[in-house]
């Protein structure tokens, strides 16, 4: 897994680097991830990954401020039978409709200058996700997607939520990391 989310210095998958070695995945993350500095730099490690096998998740946070630092290694990852998906969340500022979703990915896609390849739904409320959260971002995502042209690869929910649900393509994600205002009651 590679964090380029160098942008966001809250939320950062280099944050939980022991959590995710102790599960088997590398962690390419910036020199000054998981201090309080918020220094952006991209390490040199980073274009070695394209020349290894097996899978490569690439975290770019969510804007096209995140996506410029991959637009550095696209003609790399062009070059290679990639996927590039796009992540959407009703409930998030700045992408609570189609449209604006679909403004912000072209963004993306100007700043990496790749292209996504498909969509998938992840509109949650945090702690607050019920069945009727998920349920109601579905016309929402199908909308995003038909907008793009891409196809909604899966929609994301709780793993105790996402078995009470009639959803096709359901992905049910155990919730691992909570900060301390996630947590319930």
């Amino acid at each position: 897994m590679v964090d380029l989310d160098i942008v966001n210095p809250y939320f950062r998958s280099s944050d939980y680097t022991a959590f995710l070695e102790e599960r088997g995945i590398r962690m390419i993350a910036p020199r000054y991830s998981g201090s309080t500095l918020d220094i952006p730099s991209i390490p040199a490690e980073i274009a070695a990954t394209f020349e290894s096998d097996g899978y490569v998740i690439i975290d770019v946070g969510g804007d096209d401020a995140g996506a410029t630092a991959l637009g550095r290694f696209s003609a790399s990852i062009r070059a290679l039978d990639y996927d590039m998906l796009y992540v959407v969340n009703k409930y998030r500022p700045l992408t609570g409709t189609s449209d604006d979703a679909a403004a912000l990915l072209g963004e993306i896609e100007a700043a990496s200058r790749l292209k996504a390849t498909g969509v998938v739904n992840n509109s949650h409320l945090m702690m607050y996700t019920d069945e009727e959260t998920v349920l109601s971002s579905l016309p929402y995502a199908e909308k995003t997607a038909a907008e793009l042209g891409l196809a909604l690869r899966f929609t994301t929910a709780p793993k105790d939520i996402a078995g009470r649900l009639d959803v096709k393509n359901i992905y049910p994600v155990e919730v691992y990391v909570k900060t301390p205002w996630m947590q319930k009651g």
